[in-house]
């Protein structure tokens, strides 16, 4: 990390404080934990310990690539979870300490992906199971951390296994399932052997994609892309029955659940949530909830449980009304911009493919969601005025909403042939200046009916990334993909510098004394600019790897921060060119990133859906 510093600096940690995100994909990825008091859940390539009343969130870094699958022993000390990684190489599963929050060891021996993990109910073993590449189920032993055995996990002419359940009594059976296999497998330690017998289904032929363990070990449950479940008894692997016969579960049954009271807990592929019982398996009570159910929870026994959705929805649901309440909330998409509205930081709005959302700084909730369904938001700001969020959107369109409804206020219809890239704001609300993807910068006049073009200013080649204005909105630069950043006078609606380097420029910065500016981009340096005459002062390097995507500076000019593809949050000294702190947290590329008004936070966006606020390094 110390590579682009001199060696004498020494560069501090940037505090996160919290995340808001969730991934819904990762099948039963959200776990709650045995006391009861903990839910688990991935995020990129962390794994996040929330607590349910205080909302205090834990980190368990250590995973090089997004998290996969994520498990919890059954007496809660040790939390397993596994990684993809790129074709060939190993993938790791990582076994974590949950009390003490620390890595215990690192398993490596699949490669390409880890696909499922289970435990043994004694905390003895641990069996996993290799995604496509790999396509082997290995045992592990707890005690001595180390690979017990391996074998093929699925015959040669069926496809392959998905998921994993271990038997609830016995710390010697499991069983593995997927595209059109159902083994039940015996472990034979004194030999260091697994065991398969294959399920007969007869004429049935299913995809699995869950699997459920009744609490006796009794039988066991599939859930299959067909929409139906399979009951099996696992002692004479033969199917005891199969339901629903009509009216079968759209999307498929992606998550399943056996209570203890009797009875099964589904989640469909297309958001419905059932309580049903064999050999029926009709719902008995069902509710709708938003994205395809990837995870079911069960909290104790199960008279509370909490639900995972693809649209990053957590719910809880109480058995007896069966009414859901919303916990957490965030985007399921990549995260395109951050803004704060002026003089404030308590809330903060963020936007992602069809969403802007607002959230509340402390609390880390949503406030308010509007969408405008099959469109891109590419940008947005507040006014100075707080009262509209302006947006800049992909389909030629600039829509201004009011921030505390939501309401449409007023549309520019065709405001850019190739989408609306970039957006900014005057500080007397008189006026809204855009950017294009065909590399045109609009002048917009807003009154209070009426939006009028005031000018266009046709001088980019390509798409315009970054808009920022002067506080005497006389003056603004623009930085485009074409390689150019230029500064207009917004008096005389002319350019009057531009500045040319070998780049695709992603963010430009005023410096608050205005007489600097500072940019970066694909060519991960930092530049800094004199506005009068266009003329380079000094360029400093950025990051190691990839672009740098979002940069912003305080009010008094001291510091700035600048993050991008590197996953990394910096804050550099302004004066002296060199970076005072980092921030390690993100598993995917940076967005962009803004410092809060007053500089308590920083608060950083990214590609996975992440919302990260970290504390700001330095007493403003």
């Amino acid at each position: 990390m110390n590579e682009e510093i001199s060696p004498e600096a020494e560069v501090g940690e940037l505090e996160l404080d919290a995340v808001i995100g969730f991934n819904g994909h990762v099948p039963t990825g959200l776990k709650c934990h045995p006391d009861q008091e903990h839910l688990v859940y991935p995020l990129g390539c962390t794994v996040l310990i929330q607590a349910l009343n205080t909302k205090e969130q834990k980190f368990l870094h250590g995973h090089g690539n997004n998290v996969s699958c994520l498990t919890i022993s059954k007496s809660g000390n040790y939390i397993a979870s596994g990684q993809v990684t790129f074709m060939g190489f190993k993938a790791d599963i990582i076994l974590w300490d949950y009390k003490k929050r620390e890595l215990l060891a690192r398993l490596s021996l699949h490669k390409g992906k880890v696909e499922a993990l289970a435990f043994s109910p004694n905390d003895l073993y641990l069996v996993s199971l290799g995604g496509p590449d790999d396509g082997s189920v290995v045992v592990w032993s707890i005690a001595k951390r180390d690979a017990i055995c391996g074998s093929p996990a699925a015959g040669l002419n069926v496809g392959n296994a998905t998921t994993v359940v271990f038997s609830r009594c016995q710390d010697e059976m499991f069983v593995t399932a997927g595209n059109g296999t159902i083994r039940v497998w015996e472990l034979d330690l004194p030999n260091r052997k697994i065991w398969p017998t294959e399920c007969q289904t007869g004429q049935m032929k299913r995809i699995a994609m869950c699997t459920a363990m009744a609490v006796d070990d009794s039988f066991f449950y599939l859930g299959t892309t067909t929409g139906d479940i399979l009951k099996l008894n696992p002692r004479t692997k033969l199917l005891a029955d199969t339901g629903p016969v009509k009216d079968k579960y759209s999307l498929g049954v992606s998550a399943i659940r056996c209570l203890k009271m009797g009875g099964l807990l589904l989640g469909s592929g297309a958001g419905l949530l059932v309580f049903c019982k064999s050999p029926s398996y009709k719902p008995i009570k069902k509710i709708q909830l938003q994205g395809g159910i990837s995870s079911i929870a069960l909290r104790g026994e199960g008279h509370q449980f909490f639900v995972g959705t693809e649209e990053s929805h957590i719910y809880r649901v109480n058995f007896t009304d069966f009414k859901e309440t919303l916990i957490l909330t965030c985007h399921f998409e990549a995260v395109q911009d951050i803004v704060f509205p002026f003089g404030t930081a308590e809330l903060f709005a963020t936007c992602a493919k069809k969403d802007i959302r607002v959230w509340h700084t402390m609390s880390n909730r949503e406030l308010l969601r509007i969408t405008v369904p099959n469109m891109t938001c590419h940008g947005l700001d507040f006014m100075r005025d707080g009262k509209s969020i302006i947006s800049a959107w992909d389909d030629g369109k600039i829509r201004a909403f009011a921030p505390e409804t939501g309401r449409l206020m007023y549309v520019i219809n065709s405001a850019h042939r190739i989408g609306v890239t970039a957006i900014a704001t005057t500080s007397d609300c008189k006026r809204v200046i855009s950017g294009g993807g065909e590399g045109e910068v609009r002048v917009w006049q807003i009154g209070c009916q009426t939006q009028k073009l005031e000018e266009s200013l046709k001088e980019h080649k390509s798409s315009v990334s970054c808009i920022r204005v002067k506080k005497n909105n006389e003056e603004c630069v623009t930085a485009s993909t074409d390689g150019t950043c230029i500064i207009w006078d917004l008096v005389r609606l002319r350019r009057n510098q531009m500045i040319l380097a070998n780049t695709l420029f992603q963010c430009v910065c005023y410096h608050p004394e205005e007489f600097q500016i500072i940019t970066s981009g694909t060519d991960r340096k930092i530049a800094y600019w004199e506005v009068f005459d266009g003329s380079v002062i000094r360029e400093l390097e950025g990051s190691l790897s990839g672009s740098i995507n979002g940069m912003d500076i305080t009010q008094e000019g001291v510091h700035f921060v600048t993050g991008g593809s590197d996953h990394l949050v910096k804050v550099w000294d302004y004066n002296e060119g060199e970076v005072t702190h980092v921030g390690v947290g993100h598993s995917g590329n940076i967005m962009g990133l803004r410092i809060s008004p007053g500089n308590q936070y920083i608060i950083s966006v990214s590609e996975d859906g992440a919302i990260l606020r970290w504390k700001y390094p330095f007493a403003s």
